[in-house]
């Protein structure tokens, strides 16, 4: 089985992600709606106002989960990855990610809104991942956790 397909399989599949963040040696997570680039760079879209969005401004070292749909009575899948996020500044970064984001997640109204509010500025944030775990006893019954370094 070859684990960066599956890894692009789960990622297209998948629509929301628990992120982690931590700023002086104290965690949080969030859960956010991503799109991912044919790299496996995960792409989000936040208020700038949020914690999770300051503390990678302070501390770009992050790691997320990305649960495959699912009920109780299946066996699990999902994806763990660590990697290092960053506000997207540059237009072109940004034009890239609002391609893979739009549509997938939001209609570009619903982004142009978002981006334009004064109260809650929306911006897209990036991870380039440095490393995923698949646990997935479906396609690894014998041995569910996989390791892929990038």
């Amino acid at each position: 089985m070859d684990l960066r397909k599956l890894i692009e399989k789960y990622l297209k599949e998948a629509k929301l992600m628990q992120l982690s963040t931590s700023v002086d040696n104290q965690p949080w997570t969030c859960s956010v709606w991503f799109a991912s680039d044919e790299n496996l760079n995960i792409y989000w879209f936040s208020s700038t106002t949020r914690r999770h969005s300051k503390e990678v401004i302070k501390n770009p070292k992050v790691s997320a989960v990305i649960v495959m749909p699912q009920t109780p009575k299946d066996d699990p899948r999902g994806l763990q990855l660590e990697g290092d996020a960053k506000l997207l500044t540059d237009g072109q970064d940004i034009k890239k990610a609002r391609s893979f984001y739009e549509g997938r997640i939001f209609p570009k109204k619903i982004i142009d809104k978002f981006i334009s509010s004064k109260e809650s500025p929306h911006r897209f944030y990036k991870i380039k991942p440095r490393a995923f775990v698949l646990f997935d006893l479906v396609n690894f019954p014998n041995k569910p956790r996989q390791e892929y370094a990038l």
